[in-house]
């Protein structure tokens, strides 16, 4: 019998002061492997690849789909490695989110981020990339949630207590 795995994942809960009010930066899907989930709302997310350093991986990420540079990861500077016959990580996620049934088997370590630059207007997997005041945030997610793709509601139901 051949095992099917979980894809780990990595994405980023970015938050940024505008004019003195916290916002975050939210975008919509426009997967070229649309899956049903293109035009729905999330966070900065992407697959990790093979022995690719999980806060690496998330920068690649963002940069990829926003065009922003991370500057911070928070819990990066208590997270280590160690090396012996093998090298790995130790990191401490804001949360974790696993997709239980669906398209595909996927593990989301979501982790708070600050970054540098303006968000790209569109990229290959997104598009209407923009800052969103975190209260008309909260205020979506917790009146329409049918708006979210999953991998990006219960982080974000997690980040606003709701």
């Amino acid at each position: 019998m051949k095992e099917t795995f979980a894809t780990p994942a990595v994405g980023a809960i970015i938050r940024r002061s505008i004019n003195n009010e916290p916002h975050i930066l939210i975008q919509t899907r426009n997967k070229a492997n649309d899956c049903g989930t293109n035009g729905l709302l999330e966070i900065p997310a992407g697959k990790v690849r093979e022995y690719e350093n999980l806060y690496s991986a998330l920068r690649r990420e963002v940069r990829e789909e926003t065009g922003l540079i991370v500057t911070r990861i928070e819990g990066e500077d208590s997270s280590f490695t160690s090396s012996f016959e093998h090298t790995t990580i130790c990191a401490q996620p804001f949360c974790i989110n696993q997709n239980l049934s669906g398209t595909y088997s996927i593990i989301l370590s979501v982790f708070l981020c600050e970054s540098d630059g303006e968000p790209l207007t569109e990229t290959d997997e997104t598009c209407n990339i923009h800052w969103m005041k975190e209260t008309e945030l909260k205020s979506l997610v917790k009146n329409n949630p049918e708006l979210f793709f999953l991998m990006s509601l219960n982080p974000l139901r997690k980040y606003f207590g709701i």
